[in-house]
């Protein structure tokens, strides 16, 4: 693990990286404070480094980087992965892999560092942590529902709706179909993903790109 952190308390650090899945005391109520912390630091980095940036882009920005993917990434950068302790389910199962599982796991490490050593060396260490995604973070982008929306709304169109289609798989890979329906032009797209969420992102994002290609003609 390349954390960069000494810990004086070692006890804080194992809770940190132990999975709800092996057992209890876990990771979960540490979790739920370091979300608050990236969630506060992130916004005060963006801040600073962004001073132009009105309060709708300094959002998306910071959804950019915290987001789930995003911050398994950054556990990722740490090895986190190689010393979670699982449960041997998500063992076999490849749960140090997930990004659900690392992203968690890095916010309860987070925390864990504050409670360790405080607000400044937390905030410290996130900066570190942070500087380089903080810099190659692009400028705001707008997920296919919001640009789905828009177009429409631009067009003087009813707005989409979302049907769920199926929802299969194993517990721990669930898969969701959508149908993103639209009456005007009447037209119907499905997309499939992890979540019901992600699932009606691909559905937007097909029908975005059929009503522009469309547009053209």
């Amino acid at each position: 693990m390349k954390l960069g952190y000494r810990f004086a308390d070692a006890a804080l650090l194992q809770l940190a990286l132990t999975h709800r899945s092996a057992g209890r005391p876990n990771n979960e109520r540490l979790e739920f404070l370091g979300d608050a912390l990236v969630n506060l630091m992130v916004a005060e980095m963006l801040f600073d480094a962004r001073p132009r940036a009105n309060e709708g882009e300094l959002s998306r920005l910071r959804a950019q980087l915290v987001s789930e993917p995003a911050l398994a990434a950054r556990a990722r950068e740490l090895a986190l992965g190689d010393v979670l302790k699982l449960g041997s389910g998500e063992l076999k199962s490849g749960g140090f892999r997930r990004d659900s599982i690392l992203s968690d796991a890095f916010e309860a490490l987070v925390a864990a560092i504050y409670r360790d050593g405080g607000f400044a060396a937390c905030r410290d260490w996130l900066q570190r942590v942070f500087a380089e995604p903080l810099a190659q973070v692009g400028p705001p982008q707008k997920d296919p529902k919001t640009l789905l929306q828009e177009w429409l709304q631009g067009h003087g169109l009813p707005l989409p709706h979302y049907e769920l289609l199926a929802e299969h798989g194993e517990e721990h890979a669930r898969q969701f179909d959508v149908a993103c329906v639209l009456e005007q032009p009447e037209a119907r797209f499905e997309g499939s993903g992890g979540s019901r969420r992600a699932a009606e992102q691909v559905a937007a994002g097909i029908a975005v790109a059929f009503l522009e290609e469309s547009s053209t003609r």
